[in-house]
């Protein structure tokens, strides 16, 4: 029996640093700004630094580091990258006994490219993680007390639903940090679903564009989420921090300042961090343990955008880092 089981995606990361990479905002961007570089130029790179990366695999590291007994499950290559990225999950302590090799598509892999003060372009090749298919999952052995539930794109996307009525039918607790496959689903098919959500993950552009409210009306915005989630519902706002409903009461914090060196990783970071404070507080009441859980999943959030790599920087059961723990403030619905 595990405490957690990880869902998503898994990637080979590489990262990209260099003071000649130019932000140039510009409508033709979709963002409004666009990272350039002079076309037929050699450009000389500060650092490069390979890591692992992927929803599935950054979360169950926090989980791992956490002290909790975590396996991963998600698909890599059958190439060097893939075993790069199995490896450094088994250094960590997570049960890789789940993750499944292809012998024709590469392991994901992405190119993040980044400027100072955390921003960053991330190319993207999807690859393996985005073929995992129903029937090569090992239903039976899926014994947990919680699955998390990240990205999940491509034909893994048709996994979805599966696990959330396996999971729901098995009595696991549903931690679930959609995806762009998964919210253009539209809330007409999301609502039975999130009915059986014991935590609901997603930032403010996300919450906004699901419940169709205007970006700066939380209120109404949590009242829609607390009327479809079945039990928590969280809303990461970035630099602004974090709120969170339970039905009765909302939790907010800001974040700890610190030094930004890229943010690749941080959404995993703190939604796991999160649920690793949940679970290590169990039998405390919410009042309780929501305000830990937020102190904690900030803290793990706030190591790894000191660092490059989406897992350098989580901290280990017990850790807090050298930033104060930050306050919450909480008010009834």
């Amino acid at each position: 029996m595990f405490d957690i089981i990880t869902f998503g995606s898994a990637t080979r990361d590489m990262f990209v640093t260099s003071k000649n990479f130019q932000s140039l905002k510009s409508d033709d961007f979709v963002t409004g700004k666009g990272l350039c570089v002079p076309s037929g130029a050699k450009i000389y790179v500060d650092d490069i630094v390979f890591a692992s990366g992927g929803g599935a695999t950054n979360t169950a590291a926090t989980f791992a580091l956490q002290g909790l007994k975590t396996a991963c499950v998600t698909k890599v290559g059958d190439d060097p990258s893939g075993s790069a990225v199995i490896d450094e999950l088994k250094k960590i302590g997570v049960n890789t006994g789940f993750i499944l090799k292809d012998k024709k598509l590469k392991t994901a892999y992405s190119v993040i490219l980044s400027v100072p003060r955390g921003e960053r372009t991330i190319l993207v090749y999807q690859g393996a993680s985005h073929d995992l298919r129903k029937e090569e999952i090992s239903w039976k052995d899926l014994k947990a007390n919680w699955f998390y539930i990240s990205g999940l794109s491509g034909r893994s996307a048709e996994i979805f639903e599966p696990l959330i009525n396996f999971a729901h039918e098995q009595e696991i607790k549903i931690a679930l940090n959609p995806g762009d496959a998964q919210l253009k689903l539209g809330i007409d098919k999301l609502e039975p679903i999130l009915n059986k959500i014991d935590v609901f993950i997603l930032n403010k552009e996300e919450a906004t564009s699901l419940t169709c409210l205007p970006y700066n009306a939380e209120k109404e915005i949590f009242k829609r989420l607390d009327n479809w989630v079945k039990g928590i519902a969280v809303m990461t706002k970035g630099p602004e921090g974090v709120m969170v409903s339970d039905g009765h009461d909302i939790y907010s914090a800001g974040i700890p300042k610190s030094d930004i060196i890229d943010r690749t990783g941080s959404g995993d970071a703190f939604g796991s961090g999160f649920i690793a404070g949940l679970i290590q507080k169990v039998d405390k009441p919410n009042v309780e343990k929501i305000p830990y859980a937020i102190q904690l999943g900030t803290a793990n959030a706030t190591g790894t955008v000191q660092n490059l790599g989406a897992k350098t920087g989580l901290l280990k059961h017990g850790e807090w880092g050298p930033w104060k723990r930050v306050e919450v403030k909480s008010y009834r619905i």
